[in-house]
């Protein structure tokens, strides 16, 4: 059995200003605890310092029985380019497993470059390293996650591409080398983004049955309330950010919260009586003791006393509401805005036909892997035949990749396709500020005044970090650009993939109500439970390869059947 204590820890920004202001609460053991709170409240930092990546300015970090982690973009970034699975389940394994792995890696690429007596003898005691860390026992381990997760052994899986990949086989991939290792403690953030339904379903049980003590990240309802013990709010405030702890499920959250804030805004109205009563006395007497200097040692205790009481300082404060106003515009374009004819994504989906209309709101649903997201950018991309006039519209302006594919996917009159990526790798963004980004804008977006643009920054909840680089965001900030861009973009047809994974609750609402008001078409894939119910058309990608359409969400479809 493991456990986390966080005692006291503040922690600023390089730019100096308060991010973490004084957290403490107890990971106890055997327990899984949700971590939730506004996007860019500072829980991804407060992870890396639990683990050890940051030093905190004040306060400590105890940790019992190892520590497994898993990061929010695990299997993306630098490990997804030219890697393999084995690096994936490298890269989460015990650390002396990890290491004996990596040294064994490179004492092989060395004997290849240079077979000499001291390459052989590196690579020997590579070997012998690696067995006495326990490598291929882990090995046996791992033919399980394979099975598991990809439904072939380690073997064959090993030296697979994480490109081939979807999001969700990399995190279930993840996940179960972690929930099968020995560390006892696990944090895991967002473990639960890019997992279709059966595979959030696997997650919530397997966290209710699991002895290990986990912290995790997410944004799911619906898995806070099945999996969660206690829930830590990350509460906003200007001197940093403070923690609450709710010790129920989250099924109670929001009465517990709604009456915590009943209670602050009550200690506050008393302190402010007082404050007003001791100000009253000390003129009162002030006053008085003009004319009697018997007062004078009274005048002078009432005016010790409301200094005392105003050093003290108030009561907590009601954290500040989180306000975020998307507008996505569009406009009007012709009656039918997709038409498929025997369209096919070569060797992910049996032929299909389809039809949407003009301001259909189209939910895309299916197993990870089972060709959703290369639909999208199959349509993001024009089609199969693009209006060059008209060209395509991405979050960044990015050129999509060719989706192979036969039959047709065409595109109505005025529709202009905008596309949210799933995965936020934006590498051209690297090293520019939110300002930057707007105010210069791109091939297909025009620039902005600066003012306008902290405008539109501040109607995202995102001016506070406007001078911040695009890569230094957490997950929800960078998702909330993403969408900022799309609604500068002039986009019709909106193609979103995954949208509301990283968004904390405020800003999937704040999406969904957005959408509502849209004007033009919508197709979003999605494994969000409460988000989908907001469509009025579900396309169903199956396990048997056919598409079909249904009246209601279907959640039940599992891995295609295919040769892996």
């Amino acid at each position: 059995m493991g456990y986390i204590d966080v005692n006291g820890v503040s922690f600023s920004l390089p730019d100096g200003r308060p991010l973490l202001a004084d957290l403490a609460f107890r990971v106890g053991e055997g327990t899984t605890t949700a971590l939730i709170g506004a996007n860019g409240a500072g829980k991804s930092t407060l992870l890396r310092i639990i683990r050890g990546e940051l030093r905190p300015d004040e306060g400590s970090i105890a940790i019992d029985g190892g520590l497994g982690v898993m990061d929010q973009f695990i299997g993306h970034g630098a490990l997804s380019t030219g890697s393999a699975v084995a690096s994936l389940l490298i890269a989460v394994a015990p650390a002396r497993v990890r290491q004996a792995a990596l040294e064994l890696e490179a004492s092989e690429l060395a004997i290849m470059e240079k077979d000499d007596t001291a390459s052989q003898m590196r690579y020997a005691t590579a070997l012998g390293e690696y067995a006495d860390a326990g490598g291929y026992e882990q090995e046996t381990v791992w033919d399980h996650c394979t099975m598991a997760a990809l439904g072939v052994p380690f073997e064959r899986a090993r030296w697979r591409e994480l490109d081939t990949l979807s999001g969700g086989e990399q995190k279930r991939l993840a996940l179960e080398a972690l929930l099968r290792g020995p560390e006892q403690v696990l944090l895991l953030d967002e473990p639960d983004n890019y997992l279709d339904v059966p595979g959030k379903r696997w997650l919530e049980q397997q966290l209710r049955e699991t002895p290990k003590t986990v912290l995790l990240v997410s944004h799911d309802r619906e898995l806070l309330a099945r999996a969660a013990d206690r829930i830590v709010t990350i509460e906003l405030g200007a001197a940093g950010n403070t923690a609450w702890v709710h010790g129920g499920s989250f099924e109670g959250y929001h009465a517990a919260r709604d009456a915590r804030f009943e209670r602050l805004d009550e200690l506050r109205r008393r302190w402010d009586e007082q404050r007003q009563a001791l100000r009253t006395l000390v003129q009162t007497l002030k006053v008085k003791a003009k004319h009697n200097d018997g007062l004078a040692s009274r005048y002078q205790a009432a005016q010790t006393r409301l200094r005392r009481f105003e050093d003290a300082g108030p009561p907590e404060e009601r954290p500040p509401a989180q306000a975020v106003t998307m507008r996505l515009r569009g406009a009007r374009t012709g009656k039918r805005s997709i038409v498929g004819e025997r369209l096919e994504l070569s060797g992910l989906m049996k032929p299909f036909d389809l039809e949407v209309w003009y301001g259909d709101r189209v939910a895309v649903l299916g197993s990870n892997g089972s060709g959703k997201s290369h639909f999208l950018r199959l349509l993001a991309r024009g089609g199969t035949e693009p209006d060059a006039t008209l060209g395509h519209v991405t979050a960044i302006g990015q050129t999509l990749a060719p989706v192979p594919h036969e039959g047709r996917a065409v595109l109505g009159a005025r529709v202009v396709p905008g596309w949210f990526a799933q995965v936020h790798e934006h590498p051209e963004l690297a090293g520019r500020t939110l300002l930057d980004i707007l105010h210069r804008g791109d091939s297909q977006r025009n620039g902005m005044a600066r003012e306008a643009a902290s405008g539109a920054l501040d109607r995202y909840g995102l001016v506070a970090a406007a001078e911040q680089t695009f890569e230094s965001l957490s997950g929800g900030q960078q998702a909330r650009l993403q969408i900022l861009l799309l609604e500068l973009s002039g986009a019709t047809l909106l193609l979103l993939d995954e949208p509301t994974d990283n968004l904390d609750l405020v800003s999937a609402e704040a999406l969904e109500d957005a959408l509502t008001r849209f004007d033009g078409t919508v197709l979003a894939v999605t494994h969000d439970r409460w988000f989908a119910r907001g469509f009025d058309r579900y396309l169903v990608f199956g396990a048997d390869g056919a598409v079909y359409e249904s009246e209601q969400p279907v959640w039940t479809e599992t891995r295609v059947v295919r040769e892996r």
